[in-house]
């Protein structure tokens, strides 16, 4: 071989050698993005639970991944535009924790891949064909919301001995308010409980409804899972008390906020489990694939305080059972 021939294949070796580890590298080097898109707002403290997920799987916003944050601050409205916006940012994956971002999202694309939660069955919500294999672009989590709401109402006549009629407070245009209403009237049957419906679909509707409660004679009170309500827990909690009605709730929020008593999944493992699926996804997964998570952690938690504003004593046993009990 003539030096120049073995000049031009050393050349043509390189190349073939170091064009795939610059492919390599450029692939390595490409930051992925995670579109969050939340009801909430940036103080909702779950979205660090999130954070803390990827973190605990490596991932680091501004460093090997950019999380691009949309926070509609209790606006359903603003979810379209926004998840409009996340799909011209071509992120890599969309986060929507809430039903209503989900909803959206869903909606707004069949390629992009989606973590979802739903407090509804995700079946019987629309969301995936099945548990086992989800189908389409969804995936995600459950948190079986709308399945404990009879362990609501029994721990509600366990808290208050002798209780027969419960004020149910829904918003009758909310997403799973149907699916709640039919197993919590079932619910009421077995246990020989008498239910009054309460109807609220703007937050100005609120007084009248807990006026309704009063004239009922209601003796303690269950309220649906609801962006309105989410938005005004705290002005339900304070109606509650004033109309010394015992409240329960599937969220921690509730209580936190002033009101007696919440039962359901830990939203915020939920949260941070949401990050396995966005992992799996980066990776190449088919988030079709992938199966549906139903919680496995659950918390009860009590405030002391309000149950003593209301004259109730908490039973022992009920007090040992509970996660948190707020003083």
């Amino acid at each position: 071989m003539t030096p120049r021939c073995a000049v031009i294949f050393a050349i043509v070796v390189l190349a073939v050698v170091v064009m795939p580890l610059a492919a390599e590298a450029q692939h390595v080097g490409k930051r992925p993005r995670i579109g969050y898109l939340s009801l909430q707002s940036p103080a909702e403290p779950r979205s660090r639970a999130f954070q803390e997920g990827l973190r605990e799987l490596g991932y680091i916003d501004g460093q090997n991944v950019t999380i691009e944050y949309r926070w509609a601050r209790h606006d359903e409205g603003r979810l379209g535009f926004f998840a409009k916006e996340l799909i011209q940012l071509k992120v890599d994956v969309i986060v929507a924790l809430e039903p209503p971002g989900a909803r959206v999202a869903q909606r707004s694309t069949k390629t992009i891949p989606i973590v979802i939660r739903s407090t509804d069955d995700p079946v019987e919500a629309g969301f995936v064909t099945s548990l086992a294999r989800p189908g389409g672009n969804v995936t995600g989590l459950s948190s079986i919301s709308v399945e404990l709401e009879a362990k609501r109402l029994e721990l509600l006549a366990e808290l208050v001995p002798g209780i027969s009629r419960i004020a149910v407070l829904r918003n009758p245009g909310g997403p799973i308010a149907a699916s709640s209403s039919a197993r919590i009237e079932r619910a009421a049957r077995a246990l020989r409980l008498h239910l009054q419906s309460l109807e609220a679909r703007r937050a100005e509707d609120l007084e009248q409804a807990f006026a309704a409660a009063a004239r009922g004679h209601a003796e303690a009170l269950l309220v649906i899972r609801d962006p309105l309500f989410m938005a005004n827990l705290t002005r339900i909690a304070q109606l509650a008390v004033r109309h010394r009605l015992p409240a329960t709730f599937d969220d921690r929020e509730l209580p936190q906020a002033g009101g007696l008593m919440s039962y359901g999944a830990n939203l915020s493992d939920l949260y941070r489990r949401a990050a396995v699926y966005v992992d799996k996804i980066l990776k190449g997964a088919n988030p079709g694939d992938l199966p549906v998570e139903q919680p496995t952690k659950f918390e009860l938690v009590i405030n002391m305080k309000t149950a003593k504003a209301l004259g109730l004593k908490i039973p022992p046993l009920l007090l040992l059972r509970a996660d948190q009990v707020i003083e």
